[in-house]
Formats: C-alpha cells, sequence, structure tokens
C-alpha cells in the first residue's frame, strides 16, 4: 500500500506474482494473497484472470473521493463530540507539524499515515464497524490523492492551527457547527488539491503522476 500511494507502484501499472515477489522479496503464494487482498481493498484492479494493475488515479477519482468524504465524514464526526481521544488527535496534529516542511518520500508518507489516523481517531467513538470500513477506504484514497499535494507543495492543504480550532469545536459537542466545520475543511482541501493539480503541467495526463 505504501509503494502504491508513493507511486513507486504506479497508477495503472501491471502486476503479478512475479513483480511483486521481486519488489518485496516475498514468496509467490505471499504475493498472491497480497493481490487478492489489495483488489478487496481497491487499490488494485483485476481486468482478467491474467491482468491486474495499480488502480488509477485520475481526476474523476479524486473528486469521487472528495465528494463521498463531504457525505460521510461529516457526519461521522458529529455524532462523535466530545467522546473524541483529543490526547491522540494532538499527538498526531504534533507529528504532522514537526514532520514539516516534507524534504523526502518517507517524511511525506509519514505525514499522510499520520493524517489518516487522526481522521480514523475521529470515527472511532461512533461504533459503526461498517462506517468506519467505509471511513478507512475512503482515507486509504485520500492518501493517494493528498500525496500529489504534499510532494508538490512541500506542504499539507491545512494548518496545525486549523486542526486544533477544528478540535475545539468537535470538543464542545455541537453537532450542527461540526458538521458544517468537518464539510469546510474537506472542501477547501478539495480545491486546494485540484488548484495544485490543474497548476502542474506534469499532471495534464490520465493518470495522475508525481
Amino acid at each position: 500500500m505504501d509503494a502504491i500511494v508513493t507511486q513507486k507502484l504506479t497508477p495503472s501499472q501491471k502486476v503479478s506474482e512475479n513483480i511483486m515477489s521481486d519488489m518485496f522479496g516475498i514468496s509467490r503464494t505471499v504475493a498472491r494473497n497480497l493481490i487478492e487482498r489489495l483488489v478487496a481493498q481497491q487499490f488494485l484492479v483485476s481486468l482478467s484472470p491474467r491482468v491486474t494493475q495499480v488502480a488509477p488515479l485520475t481526476l474523476l477519482e479524486v473528486k469521487q473521493n472528495f465528494t463521498l468524504r463531504k457525505i460521510l465524514l461529516p457526519e461521522v464526526i458529529s455524532l462523535t463530540g466530545a467522546k473524541a481521544d483529543f490526547e491522540e488527535m494532538n499527538r498526531l496534529n504534533r507529528l504532522i507539524q514537526d514532520s514539516l516542511p516534507v524534504n523526502d518520500d518517507l517524511s511525506a508518507l509519514k505525514i499522510l499515515k499520520a493524517n489518516k489516523q487522526l481522521n480514523l481517531t475521529l470515527c472511532e467513538p461512533v461504533g459503526y464497524p461498517l462506517m468506519q470500513d467505509w471511513a478507512r477506504q475512503l482515507e486509504d484514497t485520500a492518501m493517494r490523492i493528498y500525496w500529489l499535494y504534499v510532494k508538490t507543495n512541500k506542504k499539507f492543504p491545512y494548518s496545525s492551527k486549523q486542526q486544533g480550532i477544528m478540535f475545539d469545536v468537535i470538543k464542545a459537542d455541537d453537532p450542527e457547527r461540526t458538521h458544517k466545520m468537518i464539510y469546510d475543511s474537506i472542501r477547501q482541501s478539495e480545491e486546494r488539491i485540484l488548484n495544485a493539480i490543474f497548476s502542474h503541467e506534469q499532471f495534464y495526463t490520465q493518470d495522475l503522476l508525481v
């Protein structure tokens, strides 16, 4: 999954048991199980019994991900309120801030993983397993999308100060205000990421390759 996020396995690249085995030093049996798991998680796409490729990352996928996240996350997080683990959220927020500016792939990936975990931490107290699975799936794909922004801008779409303000609103346990703030935060991130995509000629292709 890290290799797909960082585009070491590029969007639409063909993968096979042999490729996975050679790349990660694993047996073909483990590679086969890994491919099946990644297909189920929609990181890989099976085109035929013999052809599997990395799921494409296109403008359509970006827009669909943000549309679904704007529907789901505000609803889930507005139910969380004061039940959220604010100590863990603040720790992850500091980790993101301390990892800036982005100087290499390792620090970029560290930030994306921390952000994903922060959002999932916000969803966990609601206690709906299916909803948490949906949120996790969306956040996995969001990592691929945010990778484009982080690598081209050497920063994150929003600041730790903005995150802190959001935490205060959630802690106040006001579902309506929380819903609006989460929605606005995702919408602003979408605008910044789309602006980054449209501003870089390297993205003027079907697959968004950094």
